[in-house]
């Protein structure tokens, strides 16, 4: 069970004796002053300053990005029946990131290169941006497309 505890000084949270949690009031959630276990949601009041904790009262959802990164995996692990390959594949990108992170560091070392790759990358940026991202037509278009790169490498 994950919590979160603040100090705050008392002039951030209290003014002339009036609380200002109206908008914490609203959430799902018991509002109780002291340190009560069950409560997920505790104001502890001293003189200088106010304590609030605030505990999760549940597990995460199951959609969580995480999770499905992890399970999208598994089921590529699952059905695959040349996990070798897999496994190859897998190392020669790993290998393939390391080779070009060492290359780009080079690249960086050299005084005009750097820049002018800086102005490639932004002009690139935004005629990316202007052909795909800007229009609806043009985000289901590429959106079409990277589903049919995905199913093309996966052999679907």
């Amino acid at each position: 069970m994950a919590s979160i505890s603040a100090t705050l000084p008392s002039p951030l949270l209290l003014t002339q004796r009036k609380s200002n949690l109206t908008s914490i009031q609203k959430l799902p959630f018991s509002l109780t002053r002291g340190t009560n276990d069950l409560s997920p949601f505790s104001l502890i009041r001293n003189p200088s300053s106010i304590t609030l904790m605030v505990k999760a009262s549940g597990e995460s959802s199951e959609s969580s990005t995480d999770l499905n990164v992890v399970s999208s995996i598994q089921n590529v692990w699952d059905k695959s029946e040349d996990r070798l390959g897999l496994i190859g594949l897998s190392f020669a990108a790993i290998v393939a990131l390391w080779a070009s992170l060492n290359l780009i560091t080079a690249i960086d070392k050299l005084p005009v290169i750097s820049t002018g790759f800086e102005l490639v990358g932004i002009l690139f940026s935004t005629w990316f941006t202007y052909r795909y991202l800007l229009f609806k037509p043009d985000r289901e278009e590429l959106s079409k497309i990277v589903k049919k790169s995905v199913a093309d490498i996966l052999g679907q």
